[in-house]
């Protein structure tokens, strides 16, 4: 069994109950026993045609400023290569507006209840002939958060795809809670070769949506075109992070962090 978040004690993972908003009772219990499904056509090729138009100002901008640092990167974003564009919902109406969506909204009640907010959004955009796969980790593991249990969706701007760098995930392995991660050139690691992962490729306007405490990774994209996609996490409101020796803090910032259901 892999090992443990030094914090994560006596953790249960919680189920989520009908009747539901949006999901189907199939996708409620794939997501509750295997901790991830696809939300097929969520979203109009217009819609996020939409978003990505919003987001790629900024993202240039991004990756303008990292081609002036040492090395062309910065944590894990490298120029050229994977761009992580952070707290767009703080810089962009139109993207605060999308992340209020009722998709979301409907989402986040079927899966975490009454009384969420927006926890983190970020575009990741990862750039063409890049042959670096990111590592198998779970959201919870960057920055752990109490409840561990919160929620990431993974939306398609386009098409992602096998050889383009598409998610895979590690099924079933939430139920265990925060796994201990490593810290690696590419960021942090919890597993190597999980038995049993599976590729969710997803056209565009489909959303991945998985827990927090999903074991996932992307691969490479060794196509012509970036492959594009903007991710929105929701936490139930009153959740604490931890984030090095600092005190727990609450995830309330009001410019970025606000109640969406």
């Amino acid at each position: 069994m892999p090992d443990l978040h030094l914090r994560n004690r006596g953790f249960q993972w919680r189920a989520s109950a009908g009747p539901y908003e949006r999901l189907s009772p199939a996708q409620a219990a794939q997501y509750d026993e295997q901790g991830f499904f696809l939300l097929e056509g969520a979203f109009t090729p217009d819609e996020m045609d939409a978003v990505a138009e919003a987001v790629e100002p900024h993202e240039r901008a991004g990756e303008a400023w990292l081609r002036r640092q040492k090395g062309g990167r910065h944590v894990i974003s490298k120029a050229d290569a994977i761009t992580f564009t952070i707290h767009l919902v703080a810089r962009c109406e139109a993207l605060r507006a999308f992340s209020r969506h009722p998709v979301f909204q409907g989402i986040c009640r079927d899966t975490l209840g009454p009384g969420v907010r927006l926890y983190w959004d970020q575009a990741v955009y990862k750039k063409p002939g890049n042959p670096e796969e990111f590592p198998w980790h779970q959201d919870n593991g960057y920055t752990y958060i109490e409840p561990q249990q919160y929620l990431t969706c993974w939306v398609a701007l386009n098409d992602a795809t096998l050889e383009n760098g598409c998610p895979w995930v590690a099924p079933r392995l939430h139920r265990l809670g925060t796994l201990s991660h490593e810290v690696t050139r590419l960021g942090l690691k919890c597993l190597s070769e999980p038995e049993g992962a599976v590729a969710v490729p997803a056209r565009k306007g489909d959303i991945v949506v998985f827990s927090s405490l999903t074991p996932h990774r992307t691969g490479a994209n060794l196509t012509g075109e970036t492959r594009k996609a903007y991710i929105l996490q929701y936490a139930p409101d009153g959740a604490m992070a931890w984030r090095g020796g600092e005190a727990p803090a609450p995830q309330n910032d009001a410019d970025r962090q606000y109640l969406v259901a």
